[in-house]
């Protein structure tokens, strides 16, 4: 009897130990869904072994995640998309290999990067800044292989336009700055925003959970499903940052950033290889066309049934991709088969 009820004891005390950690992911769920976004990112940094870390120069703070050390191998810098963050990444680090040296940076403005109100925000004011964490972090001392997608990407390719000597080879995923002669359903918000003098709320700046999940529809040909409660979340997070987005996006969508990657592609002289979703609705894969009319040698990699948010949607071939990409680059200008 009295072990029985010892037994009964434990039982008890650990349900009750369960209990507390339950209830206040319950409780996070349920009231402070953005707080519990956080929490997500950093046990997914914690568990892929990227560590955050910060780079200062002349006062301008860059705040960017890194896991593995410079070797042999070229190192990897990640550029991402607008309104997103150096995390947008962890679902494709997640396959690349973990002696890989990978830098992901929050752009300027984004997250933990310095934010002012005299900040060019346009994409050569972001490649100047880029650069400058480049030098910082002294990543070009020896050429290095870049990754940006939409916004990223634009930046990534007018990068290596300007700095050719430090970049040894590139992928660019849905690029924006890019002429594409097919329309997308972005393409018409666009114009409507255009032709109402930007009064109408901008598609890719929600501020309800119901704009957040036309972000998601209008960005993603993979339907998730994404509880209520995260959507409101995720409002949350991004809402104190909105008047910033519409900052930048006013200076993306504008002269002379808009076509900004076309203009520079003839700069360019790293071996490229472009990623696109065919069911992209914000920047259509005629894109791809327009580059590999222009850099007849790039590499095209398209993707089925994939919309815009090829990271979030394709990590796993995504990283394939690039790692096939960097191999093959290497193995050219080596002769010599290395291993990953």
């Amino acid at each position: 009897m009295a072990a029985d009820l010892e037994v009964v004891n434990l039982f008890i005390i650990a349900g009750g130990t369960l209990a507390i950690p339950i209830l206040a992911f319950v409780a996070s769920f349920l009231l402070w869904p953005s707080a519990l976004i956080k929490v997500y990112y950093w046990y997914w940094r914690r568990t892929l072994g990227l560590q955050v870390r910060y780079a200062d120069c002349g006062g301008y703070r860059f705040c960017y995640a890194c896991r593995g050390k410079p070797g042999m191998r070229p190192s990897i810098l990640m550029l991402h998309g607008f309104s997103a963050h150096k995390d947008t990444w962890l679902s494709v680090v997640k396959y690349l290999p973990k002696h890989l040296h990978i830098v992901c940076v929050d752009m300027p403005g984004h997250e933990g990067t310095t934010r002012t109100n005299t900040e060019d925000y346009s994409i050569q004011g972001q490649v100047k800044r880029i650069h400058q964490f480049v030098e910082t972090i002294r990543l070009n001392r020896k050429p290095f292989h870049v990754v940006g997608t939409s916004m990223g990407g634009n930046v990534a390719g007018v990068y290596a336009a300007c700095y050719q000597k430090e970049i040894c080879s590139m992928t660019l995923i849905c690029p924006d700055g890019i002429r594409h002669p097919c329309e997308t359903k972005f393409d018409n918000h666009l114009q409507d925003l255009e032709h109402s003098n930007y009064t109408l709320n901008i598609p890719l700046i929600p501020t309800t959970p119901e704009e957040m999940e036309d972000m998601f529809r209008l960005c993603s040909h993979v339907r998730f499903k994404i509880p209520q409660q995260i959507l409101q979340g995720l409002v949350d997070v991004r809402q104190p940052h909105n008047t910033f987005y519409e900052e930048v996006f006013m200076e993306i969508v504008g002269e002379p950033s808009r076509y900004a990657l076309q203009e520079h592609l003839h700069l360019i002289t790293a071996p490229l290889q472009v990623i696109w979703g065919k069911k992209d609705q914000v920047v259509d894969v005629s894109g791809a066309a327009v580059i590999a009319a222009l850099l007849p040698g790039c590499r095209v990699d398209l993707l089925e049934n994939c919309g815009h948010s090829v990271v979030m949607e394709r990590p796993c071939r995504t990283a394939k991709l690039i790692l096939e990409f960097i191999i093959l680059q290497q193995d050219t200008r080596g002769g010599t088969k290395k291993s990953y």
